[in-house]
């Protein structure tokens, strides 16, 4: 997930750059008006309606939702002015490209202008090209939207292929760079070259280019001089060696993907932590440099789920835990937090405890138990999240499970062992009970005597 992330910011960044340098290309913009019904001014009000009728027609065929088509066509008014025989036709060519209906209605959703006839004709002869790759959905997409934005044809894919593959990159490479990174199409092959020799001048083998870039294919949208030269200063400032860095690069090639001081701010956060000794020794068991990048991931994951980087640090500060916890389990945690808790996601700046529990054995049993009554009525006030996670595991099962045996199992095996968490173990009370000595009839005489003289 990290590297789609990152490689889909690049790829925006350096189509918006790239626009501008390209304006000569032509750029139709479709001119504004209403949502609520579409009006147009070459035909009458009936015949555009019919005209409607037809195209929504041909796009219920090849399996649009109805409900989004009314929205899809307001939005896309040159569509009222195609024929809906070659909108058909443009729809074929696509299936043609990918045999998907999930590809076609996505491609077409995310760029409509690639339904224009004229444009999808000229890649008629570019099946063959593109199934030659074993190419993937997500390729074949990204590959006509940079081809109908800058004009392109199959044959400069073709020529982008060749130029890949005479500087030693393999098939699944080629299609990786160009799922990932489809302005390749645009670039020389100096441009590319020039990426490579970086990569052989800091001492990795040729033999393991083709890794590199099959596993970051956005190194080709990282310019050398003004960002991987001045990447690698920053990581000599920081006291990192030249092989550090290499080791780092073959392990995870998206080290090449960070930002200018970005690093410097993650080992800040980690030079502050105050936790327990075992904790970060735990976070620093991988190198400081590997702890700064899992400090990164970490932060871009809660980024994503959609916290501001400020406060994805705050709540890695507070519960250093999620560090070295897998970013799988930090997804599960806040998908199980907003689509089933119906908690905000902002709820993990209060309670960033919440990311170092354990999910099965606490977080999932002690959510049913609230919802079991609160859906009974049984709680006098609502359980926030605070509450739900920092209680003890005892004061817990005090307020919530032994009150209501029919919780008991909700809570699962962790209810058993709660009431002899205080008791001494088994055993343990022979220790403590008094040695007992036998009674003669002489002490009972006296203990009878003692009882009456005191009546």
């Amino acid at each position: 997930m990290a590297i789609r992330v990152l490689t889909k910011t690049i790829l925006h960044r350096f189509i918006a750059s790239t626009s501008k340098q390209l304006s000569s290309f032509p750029n139709h913009n479709p001119k504004n008006f209403s949502t609520n019904r579409i009006v147009s001014p070459e035909f009458p009000q009936q015949s555009q309606y019919r005209q409607l009728i037809s195209l929504a027609d041909v796009f219920q065929r090849y399996g649009f939702p109805k409900s989004q088509l009314h929205d899809f066509l307001s939005k896309n008014r040159f569509l009222m002015n195609s024929n809906s025989s070659e909108i058909e036709k443009s729809l074929k060519i696509l299936l043609s490209l990918k045999s998907s209906q999930e590809f076609l209605i996505s491609v077409v959703y995310n760029c409509p202008r690639v339904l224009e006839f004229e444009f999808l004709k000229n890649w008629e002869m570019g099946i063959s090209i593109i199934g030659g790759l074993n190419a993937t959905s997500l390729m074949v997409q990204n590959v006509l939207e940079v081809s109908r934005k800058f004009s392109l044809g199959p044959e400069d894919l073709c020529r982008c292929i060749q130029r890949l593959k005479g500087l030693g990159f393999s098939d699944g490479t080629v299609t990786r760079i160009l799922e990932e990174f489809p302005m390749v199409m645009l670039m020389n092959e100096n441009g590319i070259c020039e990426r490579i020799d970086f990569l052989v001048g800091i001492g990795i083998d040729r033999n393991r280019i083709d890794r590199v870039f099959n596993s970051f294919p956005g190194i080709l949208a990282c310019g050398v001089q003004n960002k991987l030269m001045r990447l690698f200063g920053e990581f000599e400032d920081l006291g990192f060696s030249l092989d550090v860095v290499r080791r780092e690069i073959l392990r995870d090639p998206c080290v090449l993907g960070l930002e200018l001081g970005e690093l410097s701010r993650c080992l800040e956060l980690l030079r502050n932590l105050k936790c327990r000794v075992p904790i970060k020794e735990k976070i620093f068991s991988g190198g400081a440099f590997r702890a700064g990048l899992e400090v990164k991931q970490r932060v871009d994951c809660l980024y994503s789920y959609g916290l501001i980087r400020r406060d994805a640090f705050k709540v890695l500060w507070k519960e250093p835990r999620a560090i070295y916890y897998e970013i799988e389990d930090i997804e599960k945690k806040i998908e199980f937090l907003v689509h089933r808790m119906k908690f905000d996601v902002l709820w993990l700046v209060d309670v960033p405890e919440y990311l170092g529990v354990n999910f099965e054995k606490q977080i999932v049993p002690r959510y049913n138990v609230i919802e079991y009554l609160r859906s009974e009525s049984g709680l006098g006030d609502e359980v926030g999240l605070k509450r739900l996670i920092k209680l003890s595991r005892l004061r817990f099962y005090n307020l919530y499970v032994k009150p209501y045996p029919e919780c008991e199992k909700m809570f699962g095996r962790f209810a058993g062992g709660i009431e002899d968490e205080n008791q001494h173990p088994v055993g343990m009370w022979k220790l403590f009970k008094p040695k007992k000595y036998p009674e003669s009839k002489e002490d009972l005489k006296n203990i009878k005597s003692f009882m009456e003289s005191l009546v």
